[in-house]
């Protein structure tokens, strides 16, 4: 392709909307341009690295036994409702578009497909001798995110992969997780990006176990904890560890200690020079349930730990049918103006104690006769204690006054310990791992590219999709469900890989492999050699761009530098010796080779990457 005739323009200033260098280089460099929040075009450069991406994802997923379809982008609100996940989905979550359509049918835009394929396979699977069965696809995907940003990282409308297998058992299931698995590692692999698979929370998408595949980088979203024996890595929401031991506390006897201005850890273990470990924080949580249920969750915890949320949400989703509801709506700390809506009377803040009273929560008005009453709020704090909290003998804790403490508490005697003990503290790094406390987890960044989750009979079950084993009786299908972010997995290689003059590609993914550049178009042997080395490039199967502008050179090096191709030939001065020099993107080495070796020089080169 020759530069003069491409739909190409760079920036030379950061976008002011970008924030992180990958967003701003894929925007400086004509990569993608910006239609909507979240909503990108992916111009033609971006959309060559995108097919190689999507290439890389095909031959692996063909390899590993999987069949490619296309499944509908446009999926009926009746398929969600039979899952249980609609509501989850446009109301709790709120990441669905959803539309009524001209027949006053609900519809939604798919931001995952486990309904349409279960529906198929319902349809379709028959029998044991049908399985296993594994299918995928690549395309667009939507999601209404709150706050889009960082590009194609959290954007509105991307590009994924998507896989979905059935067995008859979970020795399959497994087999099959495992396939995928490896092809997950081929891909990052083979796209040349350095990466971790790490134990991750299964989220809205439920199942069993589920892995993250992350692309390290230092402007990712999320934290990795990991130890340096290879034999544990996870995403801090999914983590687990031994916490530090607890010092004893120094407080003998029950009393109730005047604590000025103390609402924090730090300042209440300052003034009474005891260790954050002798101290019960407790922390309140409103939970709304998808009933509509209202639950005011205490949580009792040791001071110096903090609780993870998603570990606590997971928690209380297995207690949602107490409360007539299958799923959890929301988890947040209730801020002032939240408060007023259930509290009867001002709670002391910075100084709950584990025996907060219930009749802080307002009696429930009663409903119109017939009707139900919206929202109702239990009338009972949920009390739960963290694992790390219950053996804390003589602690000091809160007094349900503000400005005041208590100190030498005891379960059992002053407090009650509560019925519910969790584990939902958050891992941290420096905390000793469990599978060996000789070693301790450290932490990294990462993007997020790929999740494999082992489902189960979750939506097999909902949805009916059954088949008959070899006794003749009816079994739920057994199923995985498989992500890669094919747009997301491109802009976290420029995340990962860049530096002060723009993109640094691999050759696997890079839009074009070689850039040949005329410093001065004047010159007709400039042009002559630079179009016969094009030719010859591209005719040898290297895909070559020709920067035939009649631009600079200096700006001409620039834009090559800032698209990142990953090997610079210029027919300059060294034409006169019968070379040409070529500079390596990477590693900006420079060397002169002479015109009749250029094809198989970079051929040579090109075959080391791989």
């Amino acid at each position: 392709m020759r530069l003069s005739q491409m739909l190409f323009v760079t920036l030379r200033e950061d976008p002011v909307e970008a924030e992180i260098p990958s967003h701003k280089l894929l925007l400086r460099a004509g990569y993608i341009r910006r239609i909507a929040g979240g909503v990108y075009a992916y111009l033609p450069l971006m959309w060559r690295v995108l097919q190689k991406v999507s290439q890389i994802v095909r031959e692996e997923m063909n390899a590993a036994g999987a069949q490619e379809c296309l499944l509908p982008q446009l999926q009926p609100a009746e398929l969600w409702r039979e899952s249980g996940r609609w509501d989850t989905y446009t109301k709790a979550e709120g990441i669905m578009f959803s539309l009524v359509d001209r027949q006053q049918r609900e519809m939604g835009l798919g931001p995952t497909h486990e309904e349409v394929i279960t529906t198929i396979a319902r349809d379709m699977i028959r029998s044991y001798r049908q399985l296993p069965q594994n299918l995928y696809q690549i395309q667009t995907k939507f999601r209404d995110e709150i706050r889009p940003r960082f590009g194609l990282m959290r954007g509105r409308e991307f590009i994924m992969k998507d896989a979905y297998s059935f067995d008859a058992d979970e020795t399959g299931l497994k087999r099959q997780y495992e396939k995928m698995h490896i092809a997950y590692c081929n891909i990052l692999n083979r796209c040349g990006l350095a990466f971790r698979a790490v134990d991750a929370d299964s989220g809205a998408i439920g199942g069993a176990g589920s892995q993250e595949f992350m692309v390290l980088a230092e402007a990712g979203e999320d934290e990795v904890l990991y130890t340096e024996d290879g034999q544990y890595s996870a995403n801090v929401e999914k983590a687990v560890s031994l916490p530090s031991d607890a010092e004893p506390s120094s407080f003998t006897a029950y009393e109730k200690l005047e604590t000025p201005g103390t609402e924090t850890i730090a300042k209440l273990s300052q003034l009474l020079k005891c260790s954050p470990t002798a101290i019960v924080k407790n922390v309140l949580y409103q939970a709304v349930f998808d009933s509509g249920r209202v639950v005011l969750v205490l949580i009792s915890i040791r001071g110096d730990q903090d609780v993870n949320e998603v570990k606590l949400q997971n928690e209380l989703v297995k207690l949602a049918d107490q409360y007539a509801s299958k799923t959890l709506l929301s988890l947040t700390v209730p801020d002032a103006e939240t408060q007023a809506k259930w509290a009867a009377k001002p709670l002391p803040l910075g100084y709950i104690a584990p025996n907060l009273e219930d009749s802080y929560i307002k009696p429930p008005k009663p409903a119109p006769a017939g009707q139900v009453a919206a929202n109702p709020v239990a009338p009972k704090f949920l009390r739960v204690v963290d694992k790390t909290a219950v053996d804390l003998a003589h602690f000091v804790t809160g007094s349900n006054e503000a400005g005041y403490h208590v100190v030498g508490a005891n379960w059992g005697k002053e407090f009650e310990l509560p019925k519910l003990v969790v584990d939902v503290r958050k891992a941290t790094a420096g905390d000793r791992a469990l599978h060996d406390p000789t070693q301790t987890l450290k932490t990294a960044r990462g993007i997020e590219i790929g999740h494999i989750f082992q489902l189960g009979t979750k939506y097999s079950e909902a949805l009916g999709a059954t088949y008959t084993n070899e006794q003749g009786e009816e079994k739920p299908l057994i199923m995985g469900c498989y992500g890669v972010g094919v747009s997301r997995l491109a802009q976290a290689a420029v995340e990962q890989s860049y530096d002060k003059d723009g993109i640094v590609w691999t050759t696997a993914i890079a839009p074009y492999q070689a850039i040949v550049v005329i410093p001065d178009i004047a010159k007709a042997e400039q042009v002559q050699a630079a179009e016969k080395l094009y030719d010859e490039l591209n005719q040898a199967g290297i895909e070559t761009l020709l920067d035939d502008r009649n631009e600079r050179a200096g700006v001409k090096f620039k834009d090559a530098d800032l698209i990142g191709i990953p090997y610079r030939l210029v027919t300059g001065r060294s034409l006169q010796q019968g070379k040409v020099e070529v500079v390596k993107r990477a590693s900006k080495e420079s060397q002169e080779v002479a015109l009749e070796d250029v094809v198989t020089t970079l051929q040579q080169w090109l075959l080391e990457q791989h």
